[in-house]
């Protein structure tokens, strides 16, 4: 981050993040977890919680620090060097505790996000089906209400931090009679006997995240683990559109930025020609090129998480962490492949991190929307913005043409 934007607050939590990340985390954590021997590192998240980390966006009341996105960005960023797994179980608590926080009673509150941020308790977020990803609002897992509770049955697959959560934030469908829109909830569910996990994934990348298939039978869900009101998980689906790409993006930078790093740490020392690599065009200009797409990454990411904190209209807000998201997974992909051949064939090795970067980087264009979704998204809100913007309020550049008066010419059909 550009540290000159930042207020000595920032600043020190900068440093706080980047502090834990360089004493708190051992490598041979992340070795394990890259190679499975790890599938849930639930100290990992205890110690995110001791150092009060967890959840920075939250009131002080439940354990949070009462911030806002552009702090919690610049936190994620430094996490976020660790890899995408660790990355995103230090996200879980302030993904589901969007829904929670926004959406849930004091009840909720105090009996899941609390001791969530206290690192008590594990959580994860169960929202892609089998047969559809992309495809949200077609989800196949049901819930029947039967008298205070809800029956539960359905299966979801690729949950991450799903091996060690003890409960579920989880969508499905509540009704047959009104449009799919209209027709789902979501609930907090928790572990029990009749709610499946396996951790069934060979995973390229991002692995010891616990990542899993849950499968709900006939799982009993009480009436007051329901997220707001019944059938009204839209506009809770809608909603979590931030914290899930919000934090998509901030990991992403953190992993260009480590991978940036080694690269061109690396080209100050290894030598051809008689000559340290950094001297030749074909690598300097790559660092070049990689240090202005962070730079353009990064701005974009922290704009977006300062939109966010002040309030901007949602279909605003939409737009722009959709854009933040695309843009810093797209740019990340791009400077760990530079990085990958500013190192030629040894960075093709475990000898470095690039490898397993590259493999980790592969998943975050897919993940939380596919970069396809977040076009669709980002030219649909555009549009609506250009429909509604009053063309009598600023210049009409169409008009900036010599033979602009010929309409005759202007043929739309």
């Amino acid at each position: 981050m550009f540290d000159f934007l930042l207020n000595e607050t920032q600043k020190a939590l900068v440093h706080e993040a980047s502090e834990f990340v360089r004493t708190q985390v051992p490598k041979q954590l992340v070795l394990d977890m890259d190679a499975d021997k790890i599938i849930y590192p639930k100290e990992y998240i205890e110690s995110l919680a001791k150092a009060n980390l967890l959840g920075l966006r939250f009131p002080k009341t439940m354990g949070g620090r009462g911030l806002g996105w552009a702090e919690e960005v610049l936190a994620i960023v430094e996490i976020g060097t660790l890899g995408t797994s660790l990355g995103c179980l230090y996200s879980l608590p302030s993904i589901v505790g969007e829904a929670i926080n926004k959406f849930g009673s004091e009840d909720l509150k105090n009996r899941f996000l609390k001791p969530t941020l206290e690192g008590k308790i594990c959580t994860a977020e169960a929202l892609t089906e089998p047969r559809g990803g992309s495809d949200f609002f077609g989800t196949t897992t049901v819930a029947r209400r039967e008298g205070n509770h809800y029956i539960l049955n359905g299966q979801k697959r690729f949950v991450v931090g799903a091996e060690g959560a003890d409960y579920f934030m989880v969508y499905a469908k509540t009704r047959d009679d009104a449009p799919p829109h209209q027709s789902i909830s979501a609930f907090l569910v928790e572990r029990s006997s009749t709610v499946e996990v396996e951790h069934v994934y060979g995973l390229m990348g991002t692995r010891g995240g616990g990542a899993g298939r849950v499968v709900f039978r006939d799982t009993k869900v009480p009436m007051e683990n329901l997220l707001g009101v019944e059938h009204g998980a839209a506009a809770i689906f809608y909603q979590m559109m931030i914290p899930e790409r919000m934090t998509s993006a901030a990991g992403a930078l953190g992993i260009a930025k480590a991978a940036l790093e080694v690269a061109a740490r690396y080209s100050t020392k290894r030598k051809a020609f008689g000559q340290k690599i950094k001297e030749f065009e074909g690598v300097s200009f790559k660092v070049a090129d990689s240090i202005t797409q962070l730079d353009a990454a990064t701005a974009l990411v922290y704009t977006a998480a300062l939109a966010v904190d002040a309030g901007v209209e949602s279909a605003r807000a939409r737009r722009l962490v959709s854009e933040a998201k695309k843009f810093a997974t797209e740019t990340c992909w791009t400077i760990v492949n530079a990085a990958m051949q500013i190192m030629g064939g040894i960075g093709y090795t475990n000898v470095y991190p690039i490898e397993r970067m590259l493999r980790d980087t592969r998943l975050i264009m897919i993940w939380t929307g596919t970069n396809e979704i977040m076009n669709l998204i980002i030219q649909h809100e555009y549009y609506k913005e250009l429909a509604a913007r009053k063309q009598d309020s600023q210049r009409d550049w169409e008009d900036d043409a010599p033979n602009a008066h010929l309409i005759d010419e202007k043929v739309y059909e």
